[in-house]
């Protein structure tokens, strides 16, 4: 047990360097991460289990910071760890700096993950410990891991917190333990303005253990993580009362202590006295990145600990891996990232049914064939058809992790941000489905997932205005040109942000689940139809064929030297094969094209690219959603048929008859653009 006195010492340490970092960059956020400066510590120096040698070892808790904006005291921490050097903390948000105002992800330096939105990161830790218990109940001791996350005031707040809330009570994670920062102080006011729940009582209601301590008194918290530690049923809440911008003074050494001003700016700019600050708190202004030498010690003390915990832990899994050495094969797979091995031609599709469907077909097969693979779906498995994965599987339970399938409920937010944490633990392939109206809950998680390069599965049903009689409320209409907005964003790696597929019919959405599966660097939307679809026109084998899909666009069918090029994705496709038909009726000679992925299409070479879409060639378009689609691949030489307005309620085939998504008006929309 470390001495009080140089916890408090080091807490301090931690408060220095958190505030010169905001100071020197002139930007940040000092005030929470001073305040948190104790608990931090406790955890780092006493709890967290982890590989200094090795970051990426599989049995290691993992921490998640739900307010990323308090970086500097994530940095602060593992500088004191050994893994950021003074100069790493003095770059802190500069250009090319591998200390940015939000990290997100960085195993390798120890940050697990921070996120940017608040709420998402105590989602992620959920999901990170809902991994953990399915990885545990296929492996065993060797994944015997705790899930600490960090959450503020904020974070408390945003309604995201009442899915994790639920979540992780209704599944009695008791691998999870979550600090709640509570000062009572937010960005521009107090929270008593804008509260008055009772945090306690909220929590205790959804199944939580909840201890409520001073979190800036060392012992109490060190109690604390012990008492969640031996929790057996249930997550644990630790609210420690906080005092925000702890140790900041004024040049009369007045507090600046508890101020709101010091929540999202350098302290100087609130008037704080930087130089007293740093001189009260035990350290030198004129050099304030510097490790205390009885903080040196005392992290050099704890790893030495770890070197022995780590030690008899790494006996267990090699004596583990001894008896059980297909398991011991399997962990190192999973872990991998690597795509597992399907045989996507054997994958027997009934004909003309729905793409939603043909993506039952194939989950079907890979809930037998992918153990690692779990899919959730948001109260719609029936509907978005993931249940062609549950029928193979039984749900997650209090207690039972040894199923595949997450019931999320009506919480897609939630549910999405749940996956990603599953993916950021590692060692798992998740998944989740809903309509694709209700992508637009989530598209501050996808955005995360992008940047954080997670490689999530999102099945999207019901892609068009063919909902019908659920009316616009329920038609996906700008929802496509949102994702693909997304799709032409690159990551630093040279990958689309996002894979979007919309497959034109059930062979080819067995191929954008291949694509999904071998994607293992961004995140994957399959946006799949509810109403059957008529199989693609095949010359030998479609599914053959449909493998071109992997290039974004492929010629479907066409006729030797075309008049004009008809551009489609999803179940228009199929609407231009009907109105090609009449158009050869009338002597037009036409190539059809689906473009699952304009950009994967874009990725291909121009000369590919050309093959495909000859410049200056005259191009119509179909679109079940906004013209923008496709009205890059049409061009200044052809035109879109797509809609102009929210959408009507009515069967669907009335709807393709009203609203011109049928082959007689793919006739007449021709005709008028070639004459």
């Amino acid at each position: 047990m470390n001495d009080i006195k140089i916890l408090n010492r080091a807490a301090n340490n931690i408060r220095v360097l958190a505030a010169s970092m905001v100071e020197k960059a002139n930007s940040g956020h000092p005030g929470g991460a001073m305040g948190g400066a104790d608990f931090i510590n406790v955890l780092f120096s006493e709890f967290l289990v982890y590989d200094p040698k090795n970051p990426r070892w599989e049995g290691r808790d993992r921490f998640f910071l739900d307010p990323g904006h308090m970086s500097p005291m994530l940095y602060s921490v593992l500088a004191l760890t050994g893994k950021y050097t003074m100069d790493e903390l003095k770059q802190f948000r500069q250009w090319g700096s591998i200390t940015p105002g939000h990290p997100e992800v960085d195993v390798m330096h120890g940050i697990e993950n921070t996120s940017g939105p608040l709420g998402q990161g105590h989602t992620y830790a959920v999901g990170a410990a809902i991994g953990a218990k399915f990885l545990k109940a296929r492996l065993g001791e060797v994944m015997n891991q705790t899930i600490y996350a960090y959450i503020s005031d904020g974070g408390i707040q945003e309604e995201i917190s009442q899915g994790a809330g639920r979540v992780a009570g209704t599944l009695g994670l008791d691998n999870l333990i979550m600090f709640y920062d509570s000062n009572n102080v937010q960005l521009s006011t107090t929270v008593e303005e804008v509260t008055a729940e009772n945090v306690t009582m909220k929590y205790e209601a959804w199944g939580w253990k909840v201890i409520t301590i001073n979190g800036n008194d060392a012992n109490q918290i060190r109690q604390a993580l012990t008492e969640a530690k031996a929790e057996s049923k249930r997550p644990t809440l630790i609210i420690g009362n906080t005092i925000m911008g702890k140790g900041a003074l004024g040049e009369d050494h007045s507090s600046y202590e508890n101020k709101v001003s010091t929540h999202g700016q350098p302290l100087s700019a609130a008037g704080v006295s930087i130089t007293e600050t740093i001189k009260a708190l035990g350290g030198d202004p004129e050099n304030p990145f510097t490790i205390f030498p009885e903080v040196a010690e005392l992290y050099t003390k704890r790893a030495k600990e770890l070197e022995t915990i780590v030690a008899e832990r790494y006996a267990v899994r090699d004596a583990w891996a001894k008896q059980n050495p297909e398991l011991a094969a399997k962990m190192k797979k999973w872990f991998s990232g690597t795509a597992p091995e399907i045989d996507w031609a054997a994958i027997e599709q009934k004909p003309n049914q729905a793409t939603r469907g043909g993506s039952a077909t194939v989950l079907g097969v890979l809930a037998t064939q992918v153990e690692n693979m779990v899919v959730a779906s948001a109260d719609l498995s029936n509907s978005d058809k993931t249940d062609g994965f549950l029928k193979k599987t039984h749900s997650f339970r209090k207690g039972d992790f040894s199923g595949a399938f997450f019931q999320a409920g009506v919480s897609e937010l939630t549910m999405a941000c749940v996956c990603i944490g599953m993916s950021l633990h590692g060692g798992i392939i998740a998944a989740c489905g809903t309509f694709f109206v209700f992508s637009d809950y989530m598209k501050p998680a996808i955005r995360m997932a992008a940047l954080m390069e997670q490689p999530v599965k999102f099945i999207w049903t019901h892609d068009a205005f063919r909902v019908g009689e659920d009316g616009p409320t329920h038609e996906p209409v700008e929802q496509e040109a949102q994702i693909r907005l997304m799709e032409k964003l690159k990551n630093h790696k040279g990958h689309n942000s996002v894979l979007v597929l919309r497959p034109a019919d059930v062979v080819e959405t067995t191929v954008a689940w291949k694509m999904a599966m071998e994607n293992i660097y961004t995140p994957t939307a399959l946006i799949l139809s509810r109403q059957n679809i008529n199989d693609l026109p095949a010359k030998d084998n479609r599914y053959k064929e449909a493998l071109q899909a992997e290039k974004g666009a492929y010629i479907v069918n066409e006729d030797a030297n075309p008049d004009v090029v008809l551009v489609a994705s999803g179940s228009e496709v199929s609407t231009l094969v009907e109105g090609a038909e009449l158009l050869r009726k009338d002597g037009i000679k036409v190539r059809i094209v689906s473009v699952p992925s304009e950009g994967l299409f874009r990725n291909q070479s121009k000369e590919y690219q050309e093959s495909i879409i000859p410049a200056g060639s005259k191009v119509f378009g179909l679109t079940a959603g906004l013209p923008v689609n496709l009205e890059s691949l049409v061009g200044a030489n052809g035109k879109v048929w797509g809609l102009e307005s929210f959408g009507f309620s009515a069967p669907y085939k009335v709807l393709d008859e009203k609203l011109g998504f049928t082959g007689q008006n793919v006739y007449k929309q021709v005709k008028d653009l070639l004459a």
